[in-house]
């Protein structure tokens, strides 16, 4: 299922903000290991905007989304990270300005050659309707897109959708803010599209509805919608995993529990864990078992296994450990072991077969993007810039600290030998 969900997409390319099969793995060989703000940089681009979303590899377009206006901040304090210590020190501050002449706040898809970083196309959309309050430190833009290989697909925090083909030229678009109730999340929306097979997945659990929405790729039309009731929240992205005799589920993190519904109607299927306030990160998938982490402040993180009914939290549940995960980011499995950061920078190993820790290691900097792995390496893209990067083994080990010197919450891009960054409102490709 999983070839077939990736026909059309070529063998290097980054179609989701997690990678091929949403996995935070590359399998690229001559992939970088050390650069600076100067050196072993391929090219820089200009974004048309502002944002936080992860940079696309399709083919020979790097495709990404930002925001031009600076939109509406949410009033009162905004937490951060960084706990009992400066955060602008830590490198953790506010999204850069990005202010429009007349007022007005615009969506923009943007497609940057893979080779030098030369501008292709460019896509703008007006938002439409009212903006959604959201945290300083991101925008309406922080839903990454997606692609099939055929189509991209980018989603904004005002609930307008579109499908572009890679000429840039518009094939379908919707607006899920006015069809089914307005986009009122606390911070502002964050789930980005997944699309699988023929369907494009999109998650909105808001305050007004909250809903597991699947819709027909080529065409936007609804194949089924998952109600799910009212007052959830959820920033996380709906992950699919095959189960066996052509079936599949997408999992749903989200802030009552975790949720799977079967991918070909939206039947809700089995349940576990409680209640978690900001679910944000995705799990992985290696073998069978499902590896979950549920965020906010040292959250609790697990392994399952999927193809349950009901509740499965005494049946399918392989192990589990109640604090430790990162508060966003989510885990990269390499060779039975998983890998993460967490916000105060320890970055640690886990057996993944037991849940255990097998080591950890302390490192400046608050860590919202989520790592990724290449070559038995794994890096730890910090906010202030600098990515750590280790070996992917049962002892730590540094093999570089790479200092970009721009804001980093995108998690980054690999493909074609070059790793893709994504600053507030720069493209960064590092690498030959």
């Amino acid at each position: 299922m999983l070839a077939a969900a990736a026909a059309v997409v070529h063998a290097d390319d980054w179609p989701t903000w997690r990678g091929p099969g949403a996995s935070g793995v590359s399998r690229e060989t001559n992939v970088p290991i050390k650069w600076s703000a100067t050196e072993n940089v391929a090219w820089r681009a200009p974004l048309g905007g502002a944002g936080v979303s992860t940079p696309i590899v399709v083919g020979d377009r790097v495709v990404v989304t930002s925001q031009i206006g600076d939109g509406i901040r949410r009033p009162g304090n905004h937490p951060r990270l960084t706990q009992g210590a400066d955060a602008a020190a830590a490198g953790e501050r506010a999204i850069a300005a990005n202010t429009a002449a007349d007022g007005r706040t615009f969506f923009v898809v943007e497609a940057f050659s893979r080779a030098d970083g030369k501008r292709m196309w460019s896509h703008r959309l007006e938002a439409d309707g009212p903006l959604t309050p959201v945290h300083d430190k991101h925008n309406l833009a922080t839903p990454s897109p997606t692609s099939d290989g055929s189509l991209v697909y980018a989603w904004f925090g005002t609930g307008q959708i579109v499908a572009l083909d890679l000429s840039g030229k518009l094939v379908w678009q919707r607006h899920l803010g006015k069809e089914i109730a307005p986009f009122d999340i606390q911070w502002g929306h964050g789930s980005s599209p997944a699309v699988y097979g023929d369907l494009l997945l999109l998650l909105c659990d808001h305050a007004p509805a909250s809903y597991l929405l699947a819709v027909d790729k080529r065409t936007g039309k609804d194949r089924w919608k998952a109600d799910r009731g009212q007052g959830r929240s959820s920033y996380s992205t709906p992950f699919v995993v095959p189960v066996g005799d052509g079936a599949a589920e997408v999992i749903v993190n989200s802030s009552e529990r975790i949720d799977a519904y079967a991918l070909a109607d939206g039947k809700h299927l089995w349940h576990t864990d409680g209640a978690n306030r900001f679910p944000i990160p995705v799990p992985v998938f290696h073998d069978g078992i499902l590896y979950l982490t549920r965020g906010y402040r040292s959250g609790p993180y697990m392994a399952m296994k999927p193809g349950g009914r009901g509740d499965v939290t005494s049946s399918h549940v392989v192990w589990r450990v109640e604090t430790g995960a990162p508060y966003v980011s989510s885990l990269v499995y390499w060779d039975s072991l998983l890998f993460m950061a967490n916000d105060a920078g320890v970055v640690t190993a886990i057996d993944a077969k037991t849940g255990e820790r097998v080591w950890q290691h302390r490192t400046p900097g608050v860590f919202s993007a989520s790592p990724i792995a290449a070559e038995g390496r794994i890096y730890f893209v910090s906010e202030s810039g600098e990515t750590i990067v280790m070996r992917a083994a049962r002892t730590p080990e540094l093999l570089a600290q790479n200092d970009l010197a721009v804001r980093l919450v995108a998690s980054p891009a690999v493909s074609g030998g070059k790793i893709f960054f994504r600053s507030d409102n720069q493209l960064i490709a590092v690498g030959r």
